[in-house]
């Protein structure tokens, strides 16, 4: 456990002070005290009204005493206050785009009421120190973000991935979450605001966001809610609001340790990977200038060791590194083009501003026509699945042809002075090959190319919708693999390969996290293959999951149970995830 301060005795006080005197509320009293907290409207109970916020993007849920949707940080806090009287059970959710179960309860087994805390709503984000840092509130998101910083020619941690579909900045950083950025490495920062339950069942607020805000929790979150700070030069105390060092150990192409995975303890810091087990009211960031100049370049290879070789010698040799490199293999690549086409379609004409509000669209229909029996499963998939194969052919001729050629498929952006670096080396490299070749994007092909590949995940995941008559379950792994392998790409035995239908692999190939994604044969047990490549996985040396975190499907290492038993020793917020225990542990004050 941290040190404590100050603050923390004084909260710790008053937390005692407020159990004592009143005792443990009832689940009555809880729902009571939440409704007159934040009014009715914002205190949702009923199962079949709050059924989207206790269901996993892809897969879980379960039931919850009530989810609140609070409209400000000192809402957060009080509610969390009568959760702690309560002795509830508290998930803390924003975007609830995770892949893995994390931000939704699991079951119906908790041995405590469980409520859910969706903090959307305060999204509020303030550019400081010249633009150079930001500081997040919970419900703010990396798209939001993205736009925000444009105008000012900065950019986030992360412009790829999920950022379009609304994922939360605090979201990302709880979950260490990586992304295509091959300079930035995992979401992460030592400075945040936050609130804990202690070893004695209390709750404490904790200001580690280097900035002043006052001395009580009403004053600290108030100011924070509204700006009331300086955000002109706030201190350097030397704590990180970014992975610095990322740069240095992606470029370690000899180390037998993958660059970045959940579970890293060396990244695992308060806020940082906290996963849920702290309730995270604000995070400070490092932004990014914006490149005076891109070029993308596109790679074909019918070779897999003729790519790490050439990853090997671009990240050893370049005095500047690529800012993205993504692999497709040909059948991905297919999958996306096919599966994927109404997401491409719609970034490319309606733009990534739309997208979050057409998927909240389509999240709500989903759920409506989920409760009409006679309405056929998947309907909006399928409908709009339909609409885009109205469309003409979308990819650009030569990466057709490479699609053609090449099985295997690597997108390559440099910018700057690195241009011409690349430019230099891939003639050279590619002038010895007969393997594979290259050429350089135009802004349509490199546009196209990049949009291809942010709709595989949901490809994949379409795939199996379309085909469910002739397919199994989707098993999607995100590993990542020793930064010294040369036999990147997996070999399967037979015992694993005749359950499997297709096999999916794309990925940040200069930092080695893939995402695996198995469509399964009708009739195969998802489980026993998860565990069966797990095993194999584990063998290679390979860490998993990269970039998604445990959530409650896969078990936590132990550096990481350590660590959120430290921020949580009561296992009052999340508790199961990484499969650990459900139950009350440790409370000092109920011995």
């Amino acid at each position: 456990m941290m040190n404590d301060t100050p603050l923390q005795n004084k909260e710790r006080h008053i937390s005692s002070s407020n159990q004592a005197s009143q005792g443990m509320l009832s689940p009555d009293q809880v729902l009571g005290k939440l409704t007159n907290l934040l009014g009715a409207s914002n205190v949702q109970a009923d199962p079949e009204k709050n059924e989207h916020y206790r269901m996993g993007w892809r897969s879980g849920g379960g039931s919850a005493l009530a989810v609140l949707f609070p409209q400000t940080l000192l809402d957060i806090w009080r509610s969390l206050e009568v959760c702690v009287e309560g002795d509830c059970i508290i998930i803390m959710q924003a975007a609830k785009t995770g892949l893995t179960e994390g931000s939704t309860p699991s079951g119906n087994d908790y041995d405590r009421p469980v409520v859910v805390i969706n903090t959307l709503a305060i999204n509020q984000l303030y550019l400081v120190n010249d633009n150079e840092q930001v500081i997040s509130l919970p419900g703010a998101t990396l798209h939001q973000l993205q736009s925000q910083l444009n105008a000012v020619n900065r950019a986030p941690h992360s412009v790829i991935g999920s950022s379009t579909l609304g994922a939360s900045i605090i979201g990302g950083i709880s979950n260490n979450s990586g992304g295509a950025l091959v300079k930035r490495g995992p979401a992460y920062t030592e400075l945040a605001v936050f609130a804990q339950i202690n070893e004695h069942g209390q709750l404490v607020l904790v200001n580690h966001l280097d900035v002043e805000l006052g001395d009580t929790p009403e004053e600290i979150l108030t100011n924070l809610q509204n700006g009331h700070f300086d955000k002109k030069e706030l201190p350097d105390t030397g704590k990180l609001a970014s992975d610095r060092e990322y740069i240095a150990r992606v470029k370690e192409v000899d180390a037998s340790t993958p660059s970045r995975f959940n579970a890293d303890k060396r990244r695992l810091y308060e806020a940082s990977g906290c996963a849920g087990k702290l309730a995270v009211f604000a995070v400070r960031l490092d932004t990014y200038p914006i490149a005076a100049k891109e070029q993308t370049f596109y790679i074909g290879t019918n070779s897999v060791s003729e790519l790490a070789q050439l990853r090997r010698q671009i990240l050893s040799r370049f005095d500047n590194i690529p800012e993205v490199g993504e692999y497709m293999h040909r059948d991905i690549f297919d999958v996306s083009a096919k599966y994927g086409k109404d997401t491409f379609l719609s970034i490319k004409h309606l733009g990534t501003d739309a997208l979050p509000r057409l998927f909240s669209i389509k999240g709500a229909m989903d759920a409506k026509f989920h409760k009409w029996s006679w309405m056929p499963k998947h309907f909006t998939d399928k409908v709009m699945q339909f609409i885009a194969t109205l469309f003409p052919k979308h990819l650009p001729k030569r990466m057709m042809e490479y699609r053609n050629q090449y099985e295997h498929h690597l997108i390559i952006k440099m910018s700057d002075e690195g241009i011409a670096e690349a430019q230099d080396f891939l003639k050279t490299f590619f002038d010895a090959s007969d393997t594979g070749n290259y050429f350089e994007c135009s802004q349509e092909e490199s546009e196209s190319a990049l949009l291809n590949r942010f709709a595989a995940a949901g490809a994949a995941l379409r795939y199996e919708i379309i085909h469910e008559k002739e397919v199994g379950e989707i098993l999607a792994l995100d590993i990542a693999i020793p930064r010294n392998e040369l036999e990147w790409l997996e070999s399967l035995p037979e015992d694993i390969e005749k359950h499997l239908e297709k096999k999916l692999y794309y990925g940040h190939f200069f930092c080695y996290v893939f995402h695996q994604d198995y469509i399964l044969k009708k009739g195969s047990d998802a489980k026993l293959v998860k565990k069966m490549m797990l095993e194999l996985l584990s063998a290679r040396g390979a860490k998993y999951p990269a970039e998604h975190n445990v959530g409650h499907l896969y078990e936590a290492e132990p550096d990481l149970q350590n660590f959120y038993k430290s921020l949580d020793p009561t296992n009052s917020f999340n508790p199961g995830i990484g499969k650990m225990s459900k139950t009350k542990r440790n409370c000092s004050c109920c011995l």
